[in-house]
């Protein structure tokens, strides 16, 4: 799950049940998390990071192996009492198997983050990830995002300068 906070009571209670029934639960929560991972007999099977950068991120993904198939949802809503019970959110699903690759890769570039990724400890307290090997600069996951834009915009730029040529060649014919 992605999301900027999670305080909701009754969604804890739901992850440390899955936890404790062998559910791997990986989190990303930029914000403030209730959740405690790494408690023996409690969250075992929980990870938490946070991912502090650039840009303050406000996309909701909540991917669920039901079954073992993959599902996607996203929304707007925080997994904060106030959102869940006190007003309208809507999370709807994502179908479309060329999107749920997108946020597939999304989610894992964000959990392997060794650049701004901060894990949370089981007292709450959180660590900065440091890359592997000293002397090594990885980017973080928002740079990633930041280059595959560039990439896609320069090659746009490239097609868009290409397409008058070929319209221009059909004319003269």
């Amino acid at each position: 799950m992605k999301t900027n906070a999670l305080e909701d009571a009754d969604i804890t209670a739901a992850l440390y049940e899955a936890s404790r029934a062998g559910v791997k639960v990986e989190l990303i929560v930029r914000d403030s998390c209730r959740i405690r991972p790494g408690v023996s007999g409690l969250s075992e099977n929980v990870t938490v990071i946070s991912i502090v950068s650039r840009f303050l991120e406000h996309a909701r993904i909540y991917h669920f192996r039901n079954g073992g198939e993959d599902e996607y949802f996203i929304g707007s809503a925080d997994l904060m009492t106030r959102n869940l019970e006190s007003r309208v959110e809507l999370v709807i699903p994502v179908e479309d198997p060329a999107l749920k690759v997108e946020l597939a890769k999304l989610l894992e570039l964000q959990l392997k983050d060794m650049r701004n990724a901060w894990d949370m400890n089981a007292d709450g307290t959180y660590v900065q990830r440091q890359p592997a090997r000293r002397g090594v600069t990885s980017l973080g996951s928002q740079q990633h995002c930041i280059k595959a834009a560039e990439d896609r915009q320069a090659e746009a730029n490239r097609l868009r300068r290409r397409k008058p040529r070929a319209i221009a060649h059909r004319l003269v014919r």
